[in-house]
């Protein structure tokens, strides 16, 4: 059964800078069709939430300049759903404007948050478990979704959670990406979840969350409370942007409100950051290599490599091992694999030196 009063914000800001050079600022990798299924990470994180709420209870926060292609990509989305940011603020003012939007609209309105690009494999336990987090959001709880690690990632998040008899689990402490020997550590201690960043709560708790722990964005915000779904919400944003604080929503109030819980799950969860969950999930051959699509590829003496490249190319590794050949854009990547989570450095230094032509 559909709830009247659930809502869903869909958040498809982000550059996916770790999966350059697929992923541009132009065109990110949520509008990409990453996995080859033929839909893009963003219809199908749509169509996983159409099972959850009716589709006019779907907003999607994107980029001003993406807006155009959300219209394309989710044709049967009403336009006034789409909601364009600027700039890039992070999700705390994604989540603060798309709160006072919705609440002007139900002010008893419960609101799920979750990025457009992520993969979810179990999609009937995904929906049974946000339906189960719906059933708390009464109890002016901030509720996220913790995924049970399978080994220790220095690419996420971790949640910490104190023991509890009920399913919904008293959070401890959040800690950002460890190094490998405390991703160890919180794995052996088995009270630690990977932080899949997806958020359920009334949209009460939440503004009054923001009221307490960010109170400046909280009145930028709730100044617009007479512009909210008018003509005039796109020139108040801009005006409200160009005041806020670049803060994700875990540092300005995850990590401060003592009203937060998680529930543990695990239905096959990635955030799909980088080439290596990729890897990760890809059919591999027998000396372990991925390339995606399948194309011309030659592998001599090499293993345990991910190879994307146009299939207009033929592409011959030799002597190669546990390495990441990407071409695209008129732009060649090749890193280690236990170097990526440096592309996100690398795409800053090649802005730096050569503007915005190759990002």
């Amino acid at each position: 059964m559909i709830a009247k009063n659930d809502y869903v914000v869909i958040m498809a800001g982000g550059v996916g800078s770790r999966f350059w050079p697929v992923s541009r600022s132009s065109f990110p990798k949520q509008f990409i069709d990453v996995l080859g299924t033929g839909k893009t990470l963003i219809q199908t994180t749509y169509e996983r939430f159409t099972r959850i709420v009716p589709s006019h209870h779907i907003f999607i926060v994107t980029n001003e300049m993406h807006i155009d292609l959300v219209k394309e990509q989710l044709p049967q989305l009403p336009a006034s759903n789409i909601v364009g940011e600027p700039v890039m603020r992070n999700t705390a003012a994604c989540i603060a404007y798309a709160s006072n939007k919705i609440s002007c609209i139900d002010e008893n309105a419960n609101i799920i948050v979750a990025p457009a690009d992520h993969l979810i494999i179990d999609i009937d336990k995904f929906v049974n478990d946000i339906k189960k987090a719906l059933q708390y959001a009464s109890n002016d709880w901030l509720i996220t979704l913790g995924i049970r690690p399978s080994r220790p990632d220095t690419g996420y998040g971790y949640i910490q959670y104190k023991e509890a008899k009920s399913e919904l689990k008293k959070v401890k402490t959040f800690t950002e990406k460890p190094d490998l020997e405390l991703a160890k550590t919180f794995i052996q201690s088995g009270d630690f979840l990977w932080n899949a960043g997806i958020f359920i709560w009334s949209v009460k708790s939440i503004l009054k969350a923001f009221e307490s722990y960010q109170s400046e964005m909280y009145e930028i915000f709730k100044e617009g409370s007479d512009s909210y779904n008018t003509s005039k919400e796109s020139d108040f944003i801009k005006s409200a942007y160009a005041r806020c604080i670049n803060i994700s929503i875990d540092f300005a109030i995850m990590e401060k409100a003592d009203n937060v819980y998680v529930l543990p799950t695990d239905f096959g969860w990635s955030d799909l950051g980088t080439w290596a969950s990729i890897y990760e999930l890809a059919l591999k051959d027998k000396q372990m290599n991925v390339t995606h699509p399948p194309h011309r590829v030659i592998m001599r003496n090499s293993s345990n490599c991910i190879v994307n490249v146009p299939t207009n190319k033929l592409v011959v590794l030799s002597g190669l091992e546990n390495y990441i050949v990407v071409e695209s854009n008129n732009t060649l990547l090749i890193c280690p694999r236990n170097d990526e989570q440096s592309v996100k450095e690398i795409v800053s230094e090649i802005k730096a030196k050569y503007g915005d032509d190759y990002i």
